[in-house]
Formats: C-alpha cells, structure tokens, sequence
C-alpha cells in the first residue's frame, strides 16, 4: 500500500539551550527530517516515519505509541509531543500532562492516502503480548523518502 504523509516537526529553542543539542534531539527520533532555524524554533518537515516507527518497535512502546496516536487524531491526521531531553537520548518519551519549562518537541501528522487509522496500523500495529498481531510493514522495513511515496 503507499501512503502519502506530510510529517511538520517544530521545537523551542530556548535562549539557554544550543541549537545543535536540540538539532540532535530531533534528529535522533527522525533521522529523515532536516530541521532549520525559523523565529527561535527548529522546523522540519518529513513524508515517511519509517525511522520512527522503529524506535517505536524497539522500545517495545506500540501500545503506548497506539494510544497517544489514536486519542490525538482527526480526519485528517494526528499529533503528538515528546519529551525533548528524552529525544536528545534518542529515546521516546510521549509528553502528557504539563508542559515542559524548556518546551516539547510538537509533531503534526497529516495523512493523505489512504486514511488516517490505516496509517496508525502501519507506524504502530496493534499487538498481542508487545508482538504486532497484524503488522503492514515488518520492523526495520524503510523506503528511503527520496525513493517516492511509500
């Protein structure tokens, strides 16, 4: 199946924080994304969270992952914030609750094709016992983003 996703990836930087820490820390969890600096944020946009869903696999957070997806989406997408100090550890760390004093990194997930649940199934498949019941794609399967949709 190919799906058409744009990915928009925004972060504070903070006057007391170095922009490459915070490059690195978005860069650990999308290695496909390319952030630039715009008005005191890192910015990057993406069309794949191939690299992403497996750190998801690998953590073992699918579940997790499922139910801040699921419970942030619209017709049209999903979003979600992780813990940016976590990210700089290349670690996944969904931010629920307050807000962090030094800020989240905030992801915005439209999907194009084929529908927004079809998408969630194929970044974070539901499991039985931590394992993918189902999986659409297999752990470690990436399409590079400049190979075309995927």
């Amino acid at each position: 199946m190919i799906y058409s996703v744009d990915v928009r990836i925004e972060v504070p930087v903070r006057d007391t924080e170095v922009t490459d820490r915070v490059f690195d820390a978005v860069r650990n969890v999308f290695p496909d994304a390319e952030p630039v600096h715009e008005d005191g944020s890192l910015v990057a946009e993406a069309h794949t969270l191939d690299a992403f869903s497996d750190v998801l696999h690998e953590q073992e957070i699918l579940d997790t992952a499922r139910r801040v997806f699921l419970r942030n989406s619209t017709d049209e997408g999903f979003a979600f914030s992780l813990k940016k100090q976590a990210a700089f550890e290349g670690v996944v760390n969904f931010a629920v609750g307050e807000p962090d004093e030094l800020g989240e990194i905030d992801v915005d997930v439209r999907v194009r094709e084929p529908d927004v649940e079809s998408f969630i199934d194929y970044v974070a498949p539901e499991t039985d016992e931590g394992r993918p019941v189902d999986p659409v794609r297999e752990y470690g399967d990436r399409v590079e983003p400049d190979e075309g949709d995927y």
